[in-house]
């Protein structure tokens, strides 16, 4: 018996399909070995040797992993073909006490039968060089995390870390908030002229041009100069000077790769990026379809490369010419070039499995989410090798005689959609009327406008991750992780329009960064250490120097900071015209992990805090005055004092005016199920909402006891990328609820 070790249970259910029954395909749910959880596991006078431990979750798979791998003839590691791919195989040749000479290494770019085939038919052994570049990205993240967050809790505020792609990240969300704020609005005008031809057919120009010279955005400043202008133009004809017509291509874009996916998937479906990557892995790994079993319907989606198989070029090309005529496919196949910065382990470009699988033969067995983001590779995958789009362009200008000013019309029309037709991509046609050049025109309006420039956008998902990329900063791998970190530990919430906000602690943080650890922020040292990472994989360097040359400096600079730094000097306390409402002493604005906040100036002697009274406050204020009223009555039913509402993490509650001599609290009506927005995954009726038993706040369905779903820790409407279940909150991170599966979010 051949037994073949994946990571997840999907994708071994997937690959089980394909192969004979002398072979067993089991999973190892994701990584067996890490860094400990409460120690540095790094030995840093011993060549930055790594202390790997297998962690609690784990520890009943690996037994079963030995037992199996003890039984078979030979092992087959089957883990993805990156860099994590890679390490995952080596920790379970290190786990299960391999014989090296006994495993074979596969690696394929998609879940199917040919690919699984030719990749057994030639296996390789483990490639040191990708497992050391991945150790050393963990190790280096390992002692900035391990190291840096300790000094932030002493210096700022408890509960806050730092890493060198993540604080960079930060960093870019902070510097584009200053400039939002620091903006300063600029005024400009456009003359816009209606015009009729001969036949009365109505068209719009635009005041093109003032003395033969093309004007600037910002030509004219003022209302004053503009209605100058339209003095000049109420009584004079108008000419056409000249028409231009010629065709225009339009190419088709790029296949994906996991930057542009993320990017596309956010501004077409309104996808983050941990959703878009979530979801493709489920469709890598394969999806349930109904005919079929256990499908793989997408390449790996972890890519830097634009690269196409010349099965699927070829099978693209038939079905063009088979479903839409042979004008809409190639001669010859497209071929991109990769312009990313930094690109390494490039294999092919994210696309369909099967190019006849057309996402509408499959929608029945997909959910929505899956279902909007395979037709979106699909569609681009398919468009990619096709003709292009063609459109008929006109572009008129007309001369105000005896004016130094000319006016310019545009209009376009689509000749032929090309690959439009597989890929619509929103296009503005407008079709100017027939005109000839020296036909005077009427004028039939004349209009100035008034713009004001507008500051720049918060980064979506889409604008960081191409940033991130524009810079050189992470990989494929790391884009999604990078922003989902940043959100989990209170640095950035998601505004009211999904885009990425820093929150008060982001500024306090980033410029002590900035300011005192310039290089763990600095965009070109951190591109230039996955410059590094990449050398390492590709066998040029050694990983311990790499680590070294950076580690020296940084522990120096950080034992000096401890000394250096006051933590007043970086969290300056604000005065407020609060008066405690316990001890009767002023309360000042201090800044804390979750932002500002008002605390007694008493403290230690008091320690009362408050919430900073906002618009949100203004209305919570009133709602707790008219539920104090309702309650006015109500006795603690321990002790007899009178029950006051009390706002805590999960809304407003009741709790015995004796604290801290008597903790009684109780739920108010408006409270009972407090849901968190969360739909019950188990029965897909109800939904999870907080509630409370003797050993503390939980959550669960709000359709017990019909349904009795329950989870100690707050789920966060994420599903796991492994096993589907779903995601509850840690300290610092994500993990999965279902303990066999043990998936843990970096």
């Amino acid at each position: 018996m051949y037994l073949i070790i994946v990571e997840s249970p999907t994708k071994a259910k997937t690959i089980a399909k394909f192969i004979g029954n002398n072979y067993k395909v089991e999973s190892s749910f994701g990584h067996i070995r890490d860094l400990p959880k409460n120690e540095m596991g790094i030995d840093i006078q011993n060549n930055f040797k790594p202390k790997y431990v297998i962690p609690h979750n784990s520890k009943k798979i690996v037994s079963l992993l030995k037992k199996e791998s003890q039984r078979a003839q030979k092992v087959i590691l089957a883990t993805d073909e990156d860099r994590e791919g890679e390490a995952i195989a080596w920790h379970l040749t290190e786990a299960l006490g391999l014989d090296k000479e006994n495993i074979d290494r596969i690696v394929f770019h998609e879940i199917t039968k040919d690919a699984i085939l030719k990749a057994m038919s030639s296996p390789r052994k483990i490639d040191m060089n990708l497992v050391n570049a991945q150790q050393a990205r963990r190790i280096l993240d390992r002692l900035v995390g391990y190291e840096l967050s300790p000094f932030l809790w002493k210096k700022v505020a408890r509960g806050l870390s730092a890493g060198r792609v993540q604080s960079v990240a930060v960093r870019l969300i902070v510097e584009r908030e200053r400039e939002i704020k620091s903006f300063e609005p600029q005024e400009y005008w456009t003359i816009i002229a209606t015009f009729a031809n001969q036949n009365n057919d109505i068209f719009k120009a635009k005041l093109n041009k003032i003395k033969g010279k093309t004007i600037d955005k910002f030509e004219i400043k003022t209302e004053k100069e503009a209605n100058n202008i339209l003095e000049q133009l109420k009584n004079t004809k108008y000419v056409v000077s000249s028409i231009e017509r010629k065709e225009n291509k339009k190419n088709p874009p790029k296949p994906f790769i996991t930057s542009t996916l993320q990017q596309t998937a956010n501004r077409w479906l309104g996808f983050s990026a941990k959703q878009t990557m979530m979801i493709a892995q489920q469709l890598y790994e394969g999806v349930e379809i109904a005919g079929e079993g256990q499908v793989g319907l997408i390449t790996y989606m972890r890519t830097d490369s634009f690269n196409l198989s010349n099965k699927f070029l070829k099978e693209a090309k038939d079905y063009l010419e088979k479903s839409f005529g042979k004008e809409y496919a190639l001669k010859e196949p497209r071929i991109f070039k990769i312009k990313t910065k930094g690109a390494q382990e490039a294999h092919e470009a994210i696309r369909p499995t099967e190019v006849w699988r057309d996402p509408e033969s499959i929608k029945d067995s997909l959910n929505i989410q899956q279902y909007k983001l395979y037709k979106l590779i699909w569609q681009r995958a398919l468009a990619s090798q096709m003709s292009e789009a063609l459109y008929d362009s006109t572009i008129v200008d007309i001369e105000a005689r005896n004016t130094p000013y000319q006016f310019r019309a545009s209009g376009q029309i689509l000749k032929f959609d090309g690959f439009l037709k597989v890929y619509p991509e929103k296009n503005q046609e407008f079709e100017l009327p027939s005109l000839q050049e020296n036909e005077e025109l009427k004028l039939e309006k004349l209009d100035n406008e008034q713009h004001f420039t507008k500051p720049p956008a918060r980064y979506s998902d889409a604008g960081l991750v191409k940033t991130l990329e524009k810079y050189g900063i992470g990989r494929p791998s790391t884009y999604a992780p990078t922003i989902a970190t940043i959100i989990a530990r209170g640095y950035v919430h998601r505004d009211e329009n999904k885009r990425l906000a820093p929150k008060d602690i982001a500024f306090v943080v980033n410029d002590l960064l900035v300011e005192h650890f310039p290089r763990i922020v600095d965009f070109q040292f951190t591109a230039q250490m996955e410059t590094e990472l990449d050398n390492i994989a590709a066998g040029r360097i050694e990983w311990q120097p790499v680590v070294r040359d950076f580690y020296i400096p940084f522990h120096a600079n950080l034992e000096n900071k401890y000394k250096e730094i006051n933590k007043k000097d970086i969290m300056p306390e604000e005065k407020s015209e609060e008066i405690c409402d316990k001890c009767g002493a002023p309360m000042i604005i201090k800044t804390g992990r979750w932002g500002k906040f008002l605390a007694c100036s008493a403290f230690p002697k008091c320690k009362n805090i408050k919430s900073l009274n906002n618009k949100n406050n203004d209305n919570q204020d009133e709602k707790i005055k008219e539920l104090q009223q309702k309650y006015d009555n109500e006795l603690c039913d321990k002790c007899g004092s009178p029950m006051v509402i009390r706002n805590g993490r999960f809304g407003l509650f009741l709790a015995c005016s004796a604290f801290p001599k008597c903790k009684n609290i109780k739920n108010i009506e408006e409270n009972k199920q407090l849901s968190i927005g969360v739909k019950c995954p188990k029965c897909n009726e109800g939904e999870i909402v907080v509630k409370k038993s003797k050993k503390g706040i939980f959550y669960a369905c709000n359709q017990y006891p019909k349904c009795k779903n329950a989870y100690w820790s707050k789920p966060t409407g994420e599903k796991c990328p492994q096993c589907g279940e779903l995601m509850i909150e840690t300290k610092n991170s994500a993990k999965c609820a279902n303990k066999e599966c043990g998936f843990i979010e970096e």
